[in-house]
């Protein structure tokens, strides 16, 4: 608002004529102004001209809007106060007609203060010997509410709504600028976007929602009627809680009101007033939790979303303040959740009658080059209600009483929050080969790698142990022999790789790891992290460290966006009350944040390996004869690359598959008891459900192909190997053999 210089009788004179009559300032108002009573014009000038001349506004606390992918699906909506600004021409003319006749009969005629009002209002208190009659115009009870709504501490919260001398004048005074400086049009739609209806309802918008499932331009009479009456009492006049006779009557009163304005006729008088209360409640939905039913899966998306939104500093200094951020903040939130991907994600993941299963079984799949993710999907219920659930698969924690997380749970199965994630078994392997790459190392180094393998890295006795020394094996005897990267990786060959990552340091593995979006969230993870530790982490390379399925997904998003890094990324745009994107250090926060992580030749070399355990074939080399994942290629019938994962004893099961368009990471654990068996009947779940997914979300695209790697990296393979599968073909079970307790090492 800008200021205009006025005179002291300029500024005084609305209210001498509103109602300091015989040099009284209208003692016995509706709030007890007698403090002013004894007051001459002059005194009232001098007390009055210490008051406030400009109405400081601050925007109201707006619904955050959060929606799918095409920016029209709603998933959830975030408020303290349900609210949503609508222009006045998008509102019923009934509402705003019913709302000046309800509050304020002669809005159209005064200046901020009415002086009719004022002395009705003096008259009828002093008749009363109290409070019986209010004189606040529409424009004083805007000036209010945005006293309300700017208050900044509880303490100026009840300044502006407190029933004091003090206040009331103050709100006169305000009053009176306001009309100098905006049209009855411009104060009545900041009224009715302001207004409180009742159940959490700010505003005509939301009230219109709230009570009729409509927007405020649909409103008829009997309807409009019925929300202006609201407003002198929402909790007394509430026709969906109490009986509807106070709230007909107080309808009926307001149609009185408008048909005495002349803006109804008689006709439609009588007929709304005959009319009975109809109502169509609706509960907006707030927070994740309020995702409809039907789409119930979407709620851990919208808890990833949430957790990201956490993190931003572009939303404030500290979570709390994010938090408020969102809650408030009237944003327009357009997700990267694709409905239709994520459709067909739960679907398959319901799969084999995994609803209620104890075990999680999931997956996550993003879009290469950009992070966005696309699906988040698993066969869980999410619900803060766990009065159903089944028991604990922890024996202790079953005899403290605690439930299981099946079938509902809000734990960040996929990623986000604090979940630790789970031991991502052989799929980590590709850390040590992109490191072995990096390094220099091509595609066809070789080792004869036996069943079992005396590694230099020290570990506790066991049954890996060979003295003091690790000594991991294969899972099958079929592993062993000459080997070269291609059929390591197809393979799964453990004693290969703990070899490979001998030659190449098991902290280059390590930190290709973080490069590539992996954090540390156990104790035991950040400590063997450490510079100091890494280097003898040997048992890193067949995963026995936790990672979430989001960061899993990414990982081969990054391969097949051919070594370019995003973060993993939940938001397409996220766009201000004022329609502009929101932006931090002049960047829009939702545009995708990307490096090149790894180089492009060591990417495109890693994927050619990568090929080998789909049944797809590298292009470069051979991947000897069989794969640990053949069922993929075979389902998909397109170009896909992947890496399969078991920890020891099958407690996980693991699969990573990705094209040139999308990447997946699927998933079977159990979040409540790590150590608990999955069991080999569900080792290849995820392999299946990674190839459904990926299939049905590629459908009708091109079958894009993969760059084949060339040069150094590719070293002496077979050029020009192609699809090399072979009949003998099978799967395999790749668990690490690494023994679970052997997640240190002692490595020096």
């Amino acid at each position: 608002m800008t200021n205009r210089p006025l005179s002291a009788a300029g500024r005084i004179a609305p209210l001498i004529r509103a109602g300091l009559i015989a040099g009284v300032v209208v003692a016995g108002l509706a709030y007890p102004l007698a403090a002013m009573a004894g007051f001459g014009i002059k005194a009232g000038s001098d007390a009055l001209q210490s008051l406030p001349e400009e109405l400081s506004v601050v925007p109201s606390a707006q619904t955050t809007y959060v929606y799918a992918n095409d920016g029209k699906t709603l998933l959830t909506t975030f408020y303290e106060e349900h609210r949503k600004p609508t222009e006045l021409a998008d509102m019923s003319p009934y509402i705003t007609q019913a709302i000046v006749a309800s509050e304020d009969t002669r809005f159209y005629e005064h200046h901020g203060v009415d002086p009719k009002g004022v002395a009705r209002a003096f008259v009828a208190n002093q008749q009363a010997g109290g409070v019986s009659q209010g004189a606040s115009t529409l424009t004083m009870q805007y000036v209010r509410m945005a006293l309300r709504d700017g208050a900044k501490t509880p303490k100026e919260a009840l300044e502006a709504t407190e029933q004091t001398t003090a206040r009331k004048l103050r709100e006169m005074r305000l009053a009176i600028e306001v009309e100098k400086r905006h049209s009855k049009q411009e104060i009545l739609e900041r009224y009715l976007n302001s207004a409180y209806f009742g159940h959490r309802a700010y505003g005509v918008y939301a009230a219109s929602q709230v009570f009729f499932s409509k927007s405020p331009g649909k409103l008829t009479l009997t309807e409009a009627a019925l929300l202006a009456g609201l407003v002198k009492a929402p909790s007394a006049y509430d026709p969906a809680v109490h009986d509807q006779r106070a709230a007909t009557e107080r309808r009926n009163y307001v149609i009185d009101q408008m048909l005495k304005m002349g803006v109804i006729t008689t006709d439609q008088a009588t007929a709304a007033k005959k009319a009975k209360i109809v109502l169509k409640l609706s509960s907006p939905p707030n927070d994740c939790v309020s995702v409809s039913a039907k789409h119930n899966d979407w709620g851990f998306f919208c808890d990833y979303f949430r957790s990201w939104w956490l993190e931003q500093p572009a939303f404030g200094v500290d979570p709390a303040e994010r938090e408020e951020s969102l809650r408030r903040g009237g944003y327009k939130v357009v997700t990267t959740l694709d409905a239709r991907i994520q459709k067909s994600a739960m679907k398959n993941v319901l799969d084999k009658e995994e609803r209620k299963s104890k075990y999680a079984h999931g997956e996550v799949l993003i879009q290469p080059g950009t992070g966005q993710i696309k699906a988040m999907a698993v066969n869980r219920t999410y619900s803060l209600d766990q009065s159903g659930n089944g028991r604990h698969t922890d024996r202790a924690k079953r005899k403290d009483g605690l439930k299981g997380n099946y079938p509902n749970t809000v734990n960040p199965l996929l990623g986000g929050g604090d979940m630790a994630g789970y031991q991502a078994g052989s799929t980590f392997k590709i850390f040590t080969m992109l490191a072995a790459l990096e390094k220099g190392l091509p595609l066809s180094t070789s080792f004869n790698a036996p069943p079992q393998f005396r590694s230099k890295y020290f570990t506790s006795p066991g049954p890996s142990a060979c003295g003091k020394h690790w000594c991991p094996k294969n899972s099958s005897k079929s592993m062993s022999g000459r080997q070269t990267m291609w059929s390591g990786f197809g393979k799964s060959v453990n004693t290969y790789f703990v070899w490979l990552e001998q030659k190449v340091g098991s902290e280059k593995a390590v930190r290709m790891a973080e490069r590539l979006g992996l954090k540390w969230r156990t104790d035991i993870d950040r400590t063997m992290a450490t510079p100091d530790r890494a280097d003898g982490w040997g048992a890193f390379t067949l995963g026995v460290s936790d990672a979430t399925p989001v960061e899993m997904a990414n990982v081969f998003a990054t391969l097949a966006a051919q070594g370019k890094y995003c973060e993993p990324l939940p938001v397409r745009s996220i766009a201000g009350m004022d329609g502009k994107q929101a932006r931090y250090k002049g960047v829009e926060v939702a545009k995708p944040r990307c490096h090149q992580a790894v180089k492009r030749e060591v990417a495109l070399a890693a994927t050619d390996a990568a090929r080998c355990v789909t049944g797809y074939g590298a292009a470069k080399g051979e991947c000897g004869g069989w794969e640990t994942s053949p069922m993929v290629h075979a389902t998909m019938q397109r170009p896909v690359a992947g890496k399969s994962g078991t920890t020891d004893s099958n407690k996980t099961a693991w699969f990573c598959g990705f094209t040139p368009q999308l990447a997946a990471a699927g998933f079977v654990a159990d979040p409540d008891n790590p150590d608990n068996v999955v069991g080999s009947g569900r080792g290849t779940i995820s392999k299946f459900t990674v190839a459904e997914t990926l299939k049905e979300a590629l459908k009708g695209q091109p079958k894009a192909k993969f760059a084949a790697p060339s040069g150094k990296l590719v070293g002496s393979g077979r050029s020009g190997a192609g699809n090399d599968r072979r009949n003998g073909s099978r799967d395999s079970d790749d668990s690490d053999g690494s023994n679970g307790s052997n997640r240190r090492n002692r490595g020096r």
